[in-house]
């Protein structure tokens, strides 16, 4: 087996939501930092992604944490909360509890942890300044937290105010595109000590979203409200992608 095991636990944002292939799957930083980390090294990578779409912190930690471990993986990352935080009410103290169980889980196990934070994009949705305030608090919280703790790997996003502008950003202004995706695998892929292409860090700009004023609302708010008002998640149904390991070979993408 491949001396790098590596399993991602998370939302639409470790599941690559926002980066879509032409044949309809997502890709995703997580699918890229297995392909740069292969690439780099020059040694094949054993990947597996748990990640589900619309999973607030404490389900995500309740649902994937366990299966990702049975694995016996060697690193693991994991990034929650960005659903909590779109909620009228939530708990930066019960997120961050969520990240000092993986953490303890991970120390117990003897797998390295990957924390990483998502990136900003408050400044163009709705409720910009109450999302703002609660990732600024949560990105804060985590720092804090993780201050003694060097052997955790960080790739903290959310600070990355290159990342914040619209060219990173799909049209529902929620998912970051390919390119927003490729610059979080470029930081990840760092934060590791391996060298990734570096192309990733500045691809060129998408078309611009164009969806704008009532339309947006209409395409890509109200479905949102809708299912918080029926207490359904666009994860609901879903398996994740990559739950057994596929192995990623150097040139393999």
């Amino acid at each position: 087996m491949a001396s790098v095991r590596y399993v991602a636990i998370g939302d639409s944002f470790t599941e690559g939501v926002g980066d879509e292939l032409p044949d309809g799957r997502v890709r995703g930083w997580a699918d890229l930092v297995a392909q740069g980390w292969a690439q780099s090294s020059g040694e094949a990578v054993q990947y597996a992604n748990f990640a589900i779409r619309g999973k607030l912190v404490w389900p995500i930690v309740e649902q994937q944490l366990e299966p990702a471990l049975a694995l016996r993986p060697t690193h693991l990352s994991f990034n929650g909360g960005g659903n909590d935080m779109l909620r009228p009410r939530t708990s930066v103290s019960r997120i961050l509890d969520a990240f000092t169980h993986v953490l303890r889980r991970c120390d117990e196990e003897g797998v390295r942890l990957i924390v990483l934070s998502g990136a900003n994009p408050s400044a163009q949705l709705p409720l910009s300044r109450v999302i703002q305030r609660r990732g600024d608090l949560l990105s804060a919280a985590v720092s804090n937290k993780l201050a003694d703790r060097d052997d955790v790997v960080r790739a903290f996003n959310w600070p990355d105010r290159e990342l914040s502008r619209p060219p990173y950003w799909s049209e529902d202004r929620l998912h970051m595109n390919a390119r927003g995706h490729h610059r979080v695998a470029a930081r990840v892929l760092t934060a590791l000590g391996q060298e990734p292409d570096p192309a990733w860090w500045s691809l060129p700009e998408l078309p611009a979203a164009l969806t704008r004023g009532a339309a947006y609302y209409r395409e890509h708010v109200g479905p949102w409200v809708r299912r918080r008002l029926t207490g359904t998640s666009s994860g609901d149904g879903r398996a994740p992608k990559h739950p057994d390991w596929f192995e990623v070979r150097p040139s393999a993408f």
